[in-house]
């Protein structure tokens, strides 16, 4: 059994871990640590787990990263980069599900993250934990960098056609839309009941903190820097992300030639569904589940590619995502505990 500790545990993203691995078959959680809620059980906090967790949460990472196989950190940026060293490393795996490893580029993450980096000889050994892509590289390492939800959708959606030159680096535009999960458990004016819902709003406008990461990721399989136009909107529902992704075609190619093209990118995988022609992905279709739906559309008029994708933010962009990763680590079958069909309505 892989002994897990979870630090961050009472956020939405930490409860998503708690109750997926709770399920997993392969896993054990032997710790959470809450800052706010130290010596309260966590069926007090999230009552769904009455008679199924009764953790006392706790606080001390250095202590638990003597007793786990893994930790998974959930917590706000500019944190995990203090909490992190390598005798941390040596001891235990870490995922972190925050932002702070990342990035390669330190400036690049404190002038986006407007925070100091604390351990910025860390970051090369980071691996970013985009599974269908750097899956080699995660088996390898101790330190994953578990992406970030609007990056996971946008860049699985376009990867395959920067990958293959398929369309001009300078046109892409990515128009994503969140539920209101993705703002966090903390109180907020903004994602207050009565101040989102009947509305939806762009956020962040050109200065969304993952547009850096989208960047790097594209760019590397691009093997030149890009540069994209990336608008968050939010959405009063509960879960999801869809993204709709913008680019100007090089070459005029068929609908058939690019399915074929993302199928040799992810037709053998599991957690990767390419919908049928004239069907799109919706956030209904992914909720609660792992997977990652990708559909497009060629518009001939324009000459531009339109591909959407969708995910739930909480699963495949946040713990969905940092257990599949952990699969990879310890040598499992990428579904172990992952296999939840989409739940509708």
């Amino acid at each position: 059994m892989i002994k897990v500790g979870i630090v961050g545990a009472t956020g939405y993203v930490g409860e998503e871990l708690v109750r997926i691995l709770m399920q997993h078959p392969q896993s054990k959680i032997i710790n959470l640590t809450s800052q706010s809620y130290v010596g309260k059980s966590y069926n007090e906090i999230y009552q769904n787990f009455e008679e199924i967790c009764a953790h006392i949460c706790e606080e001390d990472i250095e202590k638990l990263s003597k007793e786990a196989d893994v930790i998974f950190l959930a917590l706000p940026h500019g944190i995990a980069s203090k909490k992190v060293n390598a005798s941390i490393l040596t001891n235990t795996k870490i995922i972190d599900l925050g932002a702070d490893f990342r990035l390669k580029n330190v400036g690049v993450y404190e002038q986006w993250y407007h925070s100091k980096h604390f351990s910025p000889e860390l970051l090369e050994e980071a691996v970013y934990g985009l599974c269908e892509i750097k899956r080699e590289q995660i088996k390898k390492s101790n330190l994953i960098a578990n992406p970030g939800c609007y990056t996971t959708c946008s860049i699985l959606s376009l990867y395959p056609l920067l990958k293959e030159n398929l369309i001009d680096e300078e046109s892409i535009v990515v128009d994503a839309k969140s539920g209101v999960s993705g703002a966090g458990r903390a109180l907020s004016l903004g994602t207050h009941y009565i101040e989102c819902t009947e509305s939806i709003k762009a956020y962040k406008i050109a200065s969304h903190r993952h547009t850096p990461e989208i960047e790097q990721e594209l760019g590397e399989a691009y093997q030149k820097e890009i540069k994209i136009s990336f608008t968050p909107h939010l959405v009063p529902m509960n879960r999801g992300i869809l993204a709709t992704c913008y680019g100007k075609l090089k070459k005029q190619i068929s609908w058939e030639d690019v399915m074929n093209i993302y199928k040799k990118y992810y037709e053998k995988e599991q957690f990767i569904r390419l919908m049928r022609k004239d069907v799109y992905p919706e956030t209904r279709w992914v909720k609660g589940s792992n997977y990652c739906d990708i559909g497009f559309s060629l518009d001939e008029r324009t000459g531009r590619i339109i591909v959407i994708g969708a995910i739930d933010n909480l699963v495949k962009g946040a713990a969905g995502q940092a257990v599949q990763n952990m699969n990879i680590l310890f040598g499992l079958e990428e579904n172990t505990g992952l296999n939840q069909i989409p739940m509708f309505p």
